[in-house]
């Protein structure tokens, strides 16, 4: 009865919202955006039709850069390059407040494919990123236990990662350490609007006042967002991985060879990914993947093979045509806004996509110009 009364009153002061904000989507994304909303003073739910951070969040890689970044649009070096610089404070920010630590670690990414040496050199003066260009003799001495004929590799030291698992716990532990109200398990059906503006989420279970909707819901945001007037193209894209029980320093670096990873944790597991795989909402894992990918992992480092596969997973990436994300608002409707499509790079790209929404949800001089996250940008 207390807390019934306290949310009333809580309600009336708030004039007719329950919320200044309701976050639809528990994702990393989703998860970041409630918790700076919190911190600019607001009061917030998220929502989530699932567990937080259970899909993709949960589900990568964490590799602090886009692979082979100079194949993307500028667009997304420019999050990339806000975010990765970003990190390590937040992931400190975190561990003090979670007791949880993301490890942030600076691995270093090295690249033994490197027929692409030209372009990867003008992408890294345009961004003054370091990249350096290694010989063999210098390939084997940083990873004497790889196994590859190649002459040249390309090497951005500055990359670092964090381990996506334990980053979604010390997020959902700072939302508890702000207060955050969360519901899981609870999905948003309609995004109600009223006179060109929002006025409310409604679920199975209630309808929820509100005067700001942000959608961070990955991918299944085309859906939610399509019944609110809103078209992009965002599909889901299947990606397996598999994770090794190996020893700690078989590799010190990042590994990156014709598409494959090798991601070293610091306890020692090693992560090989991953597929591109369009099945729709399909997450099982296929025998197929795991023999393509266990081939790989040993035959990029054979002592591997003495290890065993430690768990096998798959996760729905949120897919857009060219891998830049769509970031903005509704033109027609006041107080809806989006965040998603950031496809195999939520977790680079996903803290500076939060904070460039974030300005122009308060109409602030945003960290970047926004045009190319918008709905009509050419992508």
């Amino acid at each position: 009865m207390q807390f019934l009364l306290l949310s009333l009153l809580a309600t009336a002061l708030r004039g007719n919202s329950l919320y200044d904000c309701v976050v639809v989507g528990g994702g990393l994304i989703g998860m970041l955006s409630a918790r700076q909303m919190k911190l600019e003073g607001r009061s917030v739910l998220l929502l989530d039709q699932g567990s937080l951070g259970a899909e993709s969040s949960w589900a990568g890689g964490g590799i602090l850069s886009p692979l082979y970044p100079w194949r993307y649009a500028d667009a997304v070096s420019r999050l990339a390059a806000y975010s990765a610089s970003h990190y390590h404070s937040l992931a400190q920010t975190l561990m003090q407040e979670s007791g949880i630590d993301p490890e942030w670690t600076q691995s270093g990414l090295l690249m033994l494919d490197s027929d692409e040496k030209t372009q990867a050199q003008a992408w890294a003066q345009q961004f003054a990123v370091e990249l350096q260009i290694l010989e063999r003799k210098s390939i084997e001495a940083l990873e004497p236990a790889l196994a590859t004929q190649t002459n040249e590799a390309l090497f951005l030291p500055s990359v670092a990662q964090l381990r996506n698992p334990r980053l979604v716990k010390a997020l959902k532990a700072s939302l508890q350490y702000h207060q955050i109200d969360v519901s899981e398990h609870e999905a948003a059906n309609t995004i109600e609007q009223k006179n060109g503006r929002v006025v409310a989420v409604n679920t199975a279970r209630r309808r929820i006042p509100t005067e700001t909707v942000i959608i961070t819901a990955g991918a299944w945001s085309a859906a939610l967002l399509a019944q609110a007037g809103i078209q992009v193209e965002v599909e889901p894209v299947r990606g397996q991985m598999l994770i090794y029980k190996a020893v700690p320093e078989l590799i010190r670096h990042i590994i990156l060879d014709q598409g494959h990873y090798l991601i070293p944790r610091r306890d020692g597991r090693i992560l090989i990914g991953s597929t591109l795989e369009y099945v729709g909402y399909d997450k099982s894992t296929t025998e197929q993947a795991r023999q393509q990918l266990s081939t790989r992992a040993v035959e990029l480092l054979p002592a591997l093979v003495q290890y065993q596969i430690e768990k096998h997973w798959s996760g729905l990436r949120p897919g857009s045509p060219s891998g830049i994300p769509y970031i903005g608002c509704h033109a027609d409707t006041e107080g809806l806004y989006f965040n998603c499509g950031h496809f195999r790079y939520g977790v680079i790209l996903g803290l500076a996509s939060v904070q460039l929404l974030h300005e122009l949800i308060h109409g602030r001089k945003p960290i970047l110009d926004p045009a190319p996250y918008a709905l009509n940008a050419t992508r």
